[in-house]
């Protein structure tokens, strides 16, 4: 595809949200993987109006803001929604843009007069009900995009697989893409399918889909892969193929035709067939009990001598022929069951595993990521129809990213052989020795093949790409996903006491720099650590080295050398640098090392923070009644709710101090860097005065001379994306696949800055000398007038107030803190200090009068009554008081509570 540049169209204002990215899942070491939750039997139906929460344009106060990898380490929630789904990276990349039912069903409206190509009813947006849907065109955009560019990775069979699904009609090809985007291989009752504003014919688009096709003869076969014990079931199409199963041919067992019922069903199936249960599960399981005991209705009695317990002679002829004739009664009784649920249900539809797993292989090349949803798929098109401004970058799609088909299905094994692993580790209880063991041979099955993969890759990096080019790619390569199963066997290795072993495998993971780089620190950590405590004892050591003494002294002279190198690397992120400061001052002081010798690290020198308490008047409400109790519907034995929040309500101290100002307080007490759609989960303050335990030791800092915000991670995120708005947008080749995207698809990735490491590094020497104004008047003078969708940038913030604080922020300090963005901008979105604070600076008056002061910049951690510090939180709160910057923990005491009500 040829490089394209991007232009701005017109800006709309947009409504910010708050969205969090969890850690990668590729780095992610001692935290489970949600993704690989076993799925249930039946998935609900969703819409999208399930993902994301429909926004007013006439919504006051409206936020412009771009949300990103935003976890405040507050829990808010959006107005009836629920739970919010985990974002993709091209989700992340994208506009927070409106993407209900009733968006899609608003540009669906438009009819045309005749029937459009996907291109044109994206450039006139224009869909014509039960002849096009933002559903298909957006499947369609991406099997046609994967075809046109990456054929190659698909054989003969499959390619006539894409031609028949070509050939069905609109309604079959609309059913499918809908029961496609529910992502899962459960039954469906073809009379609960709905959609029929645009399937005019259900039966007939089912039996479409039913349809058995043959298919040619194709060279390709199944391939074996490292780490897999066997390749799963129905993974190749075989001779013949269909779109959709039918329940008639598949349904044969109790067990699965069980799970069809509704809780209602089953109880009449229950109740005839006279079993009983509290739950669904406890009525399943005594009506598969009962098709084992009983023959059911329609039976005739059982006689003794057809039961399990008939006494047949051990050993006799007849063994044989009665325990097949038990298996034969027993299955009838099945079918019995079986056919009297299917009866209930109707015919049920599922898509055909081998040709679903087919179409997520189109998907997983198109998204670049083996993770997509629904929104994923209509969002690309909303954001193209939408008229915002986006910043203005190269478009660059590369067609090689799988060199071979052979590689792409490598890549799939090696994701199930992680799941594996995943799964010993992390989802099955503490594991035993013997799933430890299992963990140790799919290490050393895939090992000899990482390190062929890994010299590939460095070849490539060596000869093909300029520095970097190729970090988001590679997450896409087998030898990304070996690396972290690499990674897991060194933690094995260490739990069997293989030292030796595992040192081994730690230097060869240091060696590389092209995976993982946000474990750097962590495996020169361990590897320092061996040497200290084990290595003495199995690696040779110098000659001179004459007793056990000398041996490990010589074996600390070297984990000492392991913590320089890793200070000196440039991808060891800076949180792990405390670490190994650390450890290398604990084993200079070993060592003995003369004191001119030693480091220095007083300058990055962890002080404990300063602790402040403010007292204030705390709003207690009792507990409220239920809402089926409340109003008119009132009982008089109606029992309260309990209060579930941990928010707590406080009157605010200058409204205590200041009451002439009664009728400016309501909008003067609104927290304006809150989006509008966010609530707290307590109850909303209703009164005059009332707010946030925040905003109460906010005001409290005001009156002691400080400006400043109750913003968390927004507002550093803010100046992130000021000072480093023309570094987000570099040319890197596959990190920009539409031009409607916020950010690089790789900043949320640890492949950010390697890639961009000259450039971030230049900008950070930037600010460091202190030209952090200067850039953030540049990048008002390019984005401000037309608010650029810039990630993280929140344009609400007063742009004197943004000056102000690059005047008063340490140089060094802003730079330091904009460095562990630029490394771990997705990990480190939630534990920032809850109170950005500033004093400006000052400079006497040309006369001479006038205080002067250099300025000053403070954060404040909110603590009220049994609240604690989370992990994230203390590793902000390292970073900030590492860097110079001071960090106050701020108690919140009740001086007096007032109850209401």
């Amino acid at each position: 595809m040829a490089l394209q540049a991007s232009s701005p169209s017109k800006h709309n204002a947009m409504l910010g949200s708050s969205k969090k990215i969890p850690h990668p899942r590729s780095t992610k070491y001692d935290e489970a993987e949600e993704d690989f939750a076993t799925p249930s039997p039946k998935r609900q139906k969703r819409g999208l109006s399930d993902f994301v929460k429909k926004t007013s344009s006439s919504q006051k106060g409206r936020r412009e803001a771009v949300p990103d990898s935003d976890d405040d380490g507050e829990e808010v929630v959006y107005d009836g929604e629920a739970s919010k789904a985990r974002q993709t990276d091209i989700e992340t990349a994208l506009p927070p843009i409106q993407t209900d039912q009733e968006a899609i069903e608003a540009y669906e409206a438009s009819r045309a007069a005749g029937e459009l190509d996907i291109d044109g009813r994206l450039d006139q947006r224009k869909w014509e009900r039960g002849k096009s849907s933002i559903y298909v065109d957006a499947f369609k955009l991406a099997l046609e995009t994967v075809l046109d560019e990456e054929s190659h990775l698909f054989d003969e069979g499959e390619h006539d697989v894409f031609t028949k699904w070509r050939g069905l009609s609109y309604e079959a090809q609309y059913l499918y893409v809908r029961l496609f985007l529910r992502k899962t291989s459960s039954w469906h009752r073809v009379s609960r399918l709905g959609y029929h504003s645009d399937i005019a014919d259900l039966p007939q688009a089912v039996l479409d889909l039913q349809f058995t096709y043959e298919l040619p003869s194709t060279s390709s076969q199944v391939q074996d892969n490292p780490g897999e014990l066997e390749a799963p079931e129905d993974a190749s199409l075989g001779d013949r193929f269909c779109f959709a199963d039918r329940s008639e041919d598949c349904i044969k067992d109790l067990e699965e035709a069980s799970s069809l019922l509704l809780l209602d069903e089953l109880k009449a199936i229950a109740k005839d067939a006279k079993v009983q249960g509290k739950n669904k599960k406890e009525l399943l399981r005594a009506l598969r009990r009962a098709s084992g005991k009983q023959t059911g209705l329609g039976f005739a009695s059982l006689r003794r001598s057809d039961t399990d317990d008939s006494t047949v002679s051990v050993g006799s002829e007849a063994d044989d022929e009665a325990r097949e004739e038990r298996i034969g009664r027993r299955e009838n009784r099945d079918k019995h069951f079986v056919d009297k649920i299917m009866a209930e249900t109707g015919p049920c539809i599922r898509l055909s595993l081998p040709t679903l797993k087919l179409f997520e292989r189109v998907h997983l090349v198109f998204y670049r990521s083996t993770e997509w949803t629904e929104k994923s798929l209509t969002t690309i098109i909303l954001a193209r129809i939408a008229r915002w401004n986006f910043p203005s970058y190269i478009v660059s799609r590369s067609a090689n990213i799988f060199p071979s088909r052979a590689l792409l299905l490598e890549f799939e094994a090696s994701v199930r052989t992680q799941f594996r692993v995943d799964n010993i580790l992390e989802f099955s209880g503490t594991p035993t020795t013997d799933t430890l063991q299992t963990v140790l041979e799919i290490f050393e099955q895939v090992y000899p093949r990482w390190k062929v993969l890994l010299a590939e890759e460095q070849h490539k990096e060596d000869s093909i790409y300029s520095t970097g080019e190729g970090a988001y790619l590679r997450r896409l390569s087998p030898a990304w996903v070996y690396t972290r199963i690499i990674h897991k066997g060194a933690y094995v290795l260490g739990k069997f006491k293989h030292h030796a072993r595992e040192h081994e495998v730690l230097v060869e993971l240091l060696n590389q720099k092209l995976f993982h780089a946000a474990r750097r620190g962590d495996w020169y950590q361990r590897k320092a650590l061996l040497e200290e405590h084990y290595m003495h004892l199995h690696l040779p050591s110098p000659p001179d080295c004459k007793d056990i003494e000398a041996k490990k002294k010589h074996w600390k002279r070297v984990a000492l050398r392991t913590c320089e190198i890793g200070l000196e690397d440039q991808l060891t992120h800076l949180i792990h640098h405390h670490d190994l400061q650390k450890r290398t001052v604990k084993l200079e002081k070993s060592l003995k090392v003369p004191k001119r010798a030693q480091h220095d690290f007083g300058h990055v020198r962890l002080t404990k923070p300063p602790e402040r308490t403010f007292t204030g008047v705390q709003i207690v409400r009792p507990p409220s009644l239920s809402r089926q109790n409340s109003g008119q519907n009132a009982t008089p034995n109606a029992k309260p709710m309990p209060n579930r929040s941990t928010k707590t309500i406080w009157l605010d101290p200058a409204f205590e101090h200041s009451p002439p100002k009664l009728e400016k307080f309501e909008d003067e007490l609104t927290d304006d860097t809150k989006p509008p759609l966010l609530k707290r989960k307590s109850s909303a303050p209703s009164l005059i005065g009332e707010c946030s335990v925040e905003l109460m030791c906010l005001s409290h800092y005001r009156a002691l001379g400080y400006k400043g915000y109750h913003s968390e991670g927004r507002l550093l995120r803010t100046l992130f994306a000021h000072l480093f708005h023309d570094i987000l947008y570099l040319y890197i080749p596959n990190v920009f696949q539409t031009a409607y995207q916020t950010c690089p698809l790789d900043l949320h990735t640890d492949a950010f800055y390697p890639s961009r490491i000259s450039e971030i590094n230049a900008r950070l020497n930037e600010l460091s000398n202190g030209d952090a104004g200067t850039i953030l008047e540049r990048c008002y003078a390019e984005h401000g007038e037309k608010k650029t969708c810039i990630v993280g940038l929140d344009w609400t913030y007063e742009p004197s107030d943004l000056a102000q604080i690059c005047q008063s922020f340490p140089p060094a300090a802003l730079a330091t803190v904009m460095k562990v963005m630029a490394q771990e901008y997705a990990q480190r979105g939630g534990g920032v200090p809850d109170l950005f604070l500033w004093k400006p600076r000052r400079v006497k008056d040309e006369d001479g009068g006038g205080e002067e002061n250099e300025g000053e910049v403070m954060f404040a951690e909110v603590k009220s009554e049994n609240d604690r510090l989370s992990d994230t939180q203390r590793m902000w709160i390292d970073v900030l008081s590492g860097a110079g910057v001071r960090v106050e923990l701020c108690h919140a005491v009740a001086g007096e509570v007032r109850v209401q009500g």
